[in-house]
C-alpha cells in the first residue's frame, strides 16, 4: 500500500495556558525545535495567570485550532456579574475583541488519523463546565465517546483527547478505545512542569498505521513568570506561587486539606 512509505504526521496538542506566556514560550519553542508545525490548543488561555491578552495575540498566531475551554465561556461572559476583585483583574487584562472571539470559539475538533477517529474538546462531550475526573466512573469514560448537541453528529470517535483538570493521563479498554488527557501548559497539578502531547500517524488517512500519543514536559524559568505576575500586581498571587511552584490547587491553600483539584463541577467559577 502506498501508505506504508508515507511519512508520519505529527500534531502538537497544548492547552490550559492560564495566562503564563513564560511557559507558553518554552512549549512553543520546543514544538519547534521537534520540526512540528501544526498545532492545536484545546482551550482556557486567560485567567489564573497575568498575561492572558498576550497569550490570546500569540495562541491566535501560532495555533492551527484553537478550541473554548471554560474560562474563556466564563470570563467575558456579559450576562455574569463578578463578586471578585480577582476576576474583574484577568477581565480587564483582554484586549478589545479578545473576548467576543474567546467566546465565539468552537467546541470540539474531529479529525482521522491511522484509521483512528480522534475528537478533541476541553472539559467533557457535554459543556465545557462540566470536569471529568482521572478518576472517573465507566459511565463517564463512555459518555465521552458519545455526540451531543455540543458535539454534533457524526462517527462517534475511537480517540478522546481532552483537558481541563490539569493533570495528563492515558487510559484505554478492551474496545479500543481510548482516551487521554493533554494536561496544562501553565498550570499543571502535580508535577507543576508544563505539559503537552504529541500525536502521529497517518492524518486523514483511513488505512491502519502506527498511532503514537506522546506526553511532553518542558522545564520553563518559573521564577521570571512570578515576578512578571508581582510586577503586575497580580491578584491571588500566592495561590499562583502554590501552584506554578509546588502544583498545588490555589483553594486548598487555606484549607490545610491534601490537593483535591480534580473536583467535578457543574456551575459557578472556572477551576
Amino acid at each position: 500500500m502506498a501508505t506504508r512509505n508515507r511519512r508520519l504526521d505529527r500534531l502538537a496538542l497544548i492547552s490550559d495556558v492560564h495566562g503564563n506566556l513564560t511557559a507558553l514560550e518554552a512549549v512553543l519553542a520546543d514544538i519547534d525545535a521537534r520540526g512540528i508545525e501544526r498545532i492545536i490548543n484545546l482551550g482556557d488561555y486567560v485567567g489564573k495567570g497575568p498575561r492572558g491578552r498576550e497569550v490570546v495575540d500569540l495562541c491566535r498566531e501560532r495555533c492551527e485550532v484553537n478550541m473554548l475551554g471554560n474560562w474563556d465561556d466564563f470570563l467575558p461572559d456579559p450576562t455574569r456579574s463578578f463578586d471578585t476583585d480577582s476576576l474583574r483583574w484577568w477581565l480587564d487584562q483582554l484586549g478589545p475583541g479578545q473576548g467576543e472571539w474567546l467566546r465565539g470559539l468552537p467546541f470540539s475538533h474531529d479529525l482521522l488519523m491511522s484509521g483512528r477517529r480522534i475528537r478533541l474538546f476541553h472539559a467533557s462531550e457535554e459543556t465545557v463546565h462540566r470536569r471529568v475526573r482521572f478518576d472517573h466512573d465507566e459511565g463517564e469514560f463512555l459518555g465521552l465517546f458519545t455526540n451531543t448537541a455540543a458535539t454534533g453528529g457524526g462517527p462517534v470517535p475511537d480517540v478522546v483527547g481532552y483537558a481541563d483538570t490539569h493533570d495528563p493521563y492515558y487510559e484505554t479498554d478492551r474496545g479500543r478505545r481510548t482516551v487521554f488527557n493533554t494536561g496544562s501548559v501553565g498550570n499543571c497539578m502535580g508535577d507543576p512542569t508544563p505539559v503537552y502531547v504529541i500525536i502521529e500517524g497517518l492524518l486523514d488517512s483511513s488505512d491502519q498505521a502506527p498511532f503514537t500519543i506522546q506526553f511532553v514536559r518542558v522545564p520553563y524559568d518559573v521564577e521570571h513568570e512570578l515576578t512578571v505576575a508581582r510586577e503586575m500586581g497580580m491578584p491571588e498571587l500566592e495561590g499562583y506561587e502554590l501552584e506554578l511552584r509546588h502544583g498545588i490547587y490555589r483553594r486548598n491553600l487555606e484549607s490545610g486539606e491534601e490537593p483535591e483539584y480534580h473536583r467535578r463541577q457543574l456551575v459557578g467559577a472556572p477551576a
